[in-house]
């Protein structure tokens, strides 16, 4: 279903309905693909649906961008390139398949709508700010958003990068930290994690807001506060890990693991309630 972009109130219906049509597709291609990164492709769907269906117009080549640092989320960005009608759902089932344009992480060489190629986590973020700095210095108006997850804010490269978008203001740049608490290893704060990401990059400079990241009301409030800052902004998107399949929420163990085919077939009857 297309969006129509002369219309710009948010409709709750049709983000609900597009983020179930891509939790579905998730399970689905990496069910298929007997692999792959369901939890956290799950946990940042409704950010990623919101993004798609109000922000970014993948008609128009000159487009905000998104940088999806936490690059194996890919399912979670197949699927709106899906629900958006730019790839037909039926490649979805050729994701990690050899020849396949469907990578287990985004490649920009293969797909046009992908704005930049991710996977070594922690590298995302300082791509999104040499593309915000670029815009800035042509006088484009488009905005880049960013996607990390909170486990790859234990690279260093994040903060570096934190910091160079502070010091150049870089208010066209918008970051959503996918904090859903788990990592492949466990609890992101057992591991090496922190519990104060807002904290944190207030003290770089960041206008910071603490939000649920499955609610499309904040979501919009949130964007509407950082198009008003000067300075770049960054919403701590409290998720659930595996959110919308009951068996893989807040379970470590769905990070990096394909569900079987009964598996998969209680995720859809979940998803199609």
């Amino acid at each position: 279903m297309r969006k129509d972009w002369s219309d710009k109130r948010m409709n709750t219906s049709i983000l609900l309905s597009h983020s179930r049509q891509a939790r579905r597709h998730i399970v689905e291609m990496v069910a298929a693909a007997g692999s792959g990164h369901p939890g956290g492709s799950l946990s940042c769907t409704d950010v990623l649906t919101w993004l798609y269906d109000e922000e970014i117009d993948l008609n128009d080549p000159m487009r905000d961008r998104l940088v999806l640092s936490k690059g194996h989320a890919a399912p979670a960005l197949y699927a709106q390139l899906a629900v958006h009608e730019r790839i037909d759902p039926e490649e979805l089932l050729t994701l990690r398949k050899l020849g396949s344009r469907l990578q287990g992480h985004p490649n920009m060489a293969d797909l046009p709508d992908v704005d930049m190629s991710t996977g070594s986590l922690g590298q995302g973020l300082s791509v999104a700010v040499g593309m915000a700095w670029a815009d800035r210095y042509l006088g484009r108006a488009r905005r880049t958003w960013c996607v990390c997850g909170d486990g790859e804010f234990e690279e260093g490269q994040i903060w570096e990068a934190v910091m160079a978008a502070a010091k150049y203001k870089l208010a066209n740049l918008t970051l959503f930290l996918d904090e859903n608490g788990l990592q492949i290893d466990g609890k992101v704060l057992d591991v090496g994690g922190m519990d104060d990401y807002a904290g944190a990059l207030k003290a770089f400079g960041w206008n910071v807001l603490e939000i649920d990241g499955h609610d499309f009301g904040q979501i919009e409030t949130a964007v509407a506060c950082a198009k008003g800052s000067g300075m770049p902004s960054a919403f701590v998107c409290h998720t659930v890990k595996g959110k919308g399949v009951s068996y893989m929420e807040n379970v470590a163990g769905w990070h990096g693991k394909a569900p079987n085919a009964e598996q998969a077939r209680q995720a859809y009857e979940e998803l199609e309630a």
